[in-house]
Parts: structure tokens; C-alpha cells; sequence
């Protein structure tokens, strides 16, 4: 008997240690408060489109959109690294579409966005949106 009650004091302590720990650790996140994962306001269009590079910056745009829209844009292009001199290739762009949702609304959302570079638009429905510098096009058809 008197070993059981030993065991019992010993987990008893061993989780009253384990909670102040804990406790400790809680009040350290604390100090992180203003900063924001966004990863959750955008999805991918498929596993190998590369973003986890992406600043919070551009992040925080795509995050923007989502609202704007009510509805996750895709990234359908991210990080190219041999993509010559485009954004993509610094991780600071991302090609996507916001599937229901009509892009002259996407292209407003992302012309609102703070922070937003270039923003391009593509025949196919893709947006183009960067941390780069203030530019606008569109690309249709084959150029002359």
C-alpha cells in the first residue's frame, strides 16, 4: 500500500511541475500576439506549388483577398525559382484564382490590398499579385 501512495505522490508532482512549465511557456507566446499565420487564408492548387516561402507581406494580401471576397483564393503558381525576372522567382508572388468568384471582384480586392505591388490578369481567369513594385497588365493572346 505504502507504494502505491508513493507512485501517486510522485505522478501528483510530476504534474503539478508539468503544469507550471506549462504555465511558463503560455505566458512566453503571450509576446507573440500581433503576429499572424496566414496560412490559412489561402490554399493550394495542388502539393507541389511552393509557398512556404512567402513574406508575411504577401501572405497578408492573400489574406486580404479571402476576406474580401468571402471565399480562399488558390495559388496555383508561387516560388519559381528560374522564372528569370519575375517576382516569382524572390518568392514575392503568387498566381491565383478565387473558384466562385468573379475576377474583376479578385481584381478589386487585391487593388485594395495594403501593401500590393503588381497585379496581372491573365486570360485563362488568373490573377497575378506581388510585393514587387506598383505595376498593372494584362496578358491576352500572343503578342505582336
Amino acid at each position: 500500500m505504502r507504494i502505491v501512495y508513493s507512485v501517486a505522490l510522485a505522478s501528483l508532482l510530476s504534474f503539478a511541475v508539468s503544469g507550471v512549465a506549462e504555465a511558463d511557456s503560455s505566458q512566453k507566446r503571450r509576446g507573440n500576439i500581433f503576429k499572424h499565420d496566414y496560412t490559412a487564408a489561402y490554399t493550394v492548387q495542388r502539393v507541389s506549388v511552393r509557398t512556404s516561402c512567402f513574406p508575411n507581406k504577401l501572405r497578408a494580401i492573400l489574406a486580404h483577398i479571402a476576406v474580401r471576397t468571402g471565399k480562399k483564393p488558390m495559388v496555383t503558381s508561387g516560388h519559381r525559382p528560374r522564372s528569370g525576372r519575375s517576382q516569382h522567382t524572390r518568392c514575392y508572388a503568387a498566381d491565383i484564382r478565387v473558384p466562385g468568384v468573379s475576377e474583376k471582384k479578385i481584381l478589386a480586392a487585391a487593388a485594395s490590398a495594403p501593401g500590393i505591388g503588381g497585379i496581372g490578369r491573365y486570360c485563362n481567369g488568373l490573377v497575378h499579385v506581388d510585393i514587387g513594385p506598383k505595376r498593372r497588365w494584362a496578358h491576352c493572346g500572343r503578342r505582336k
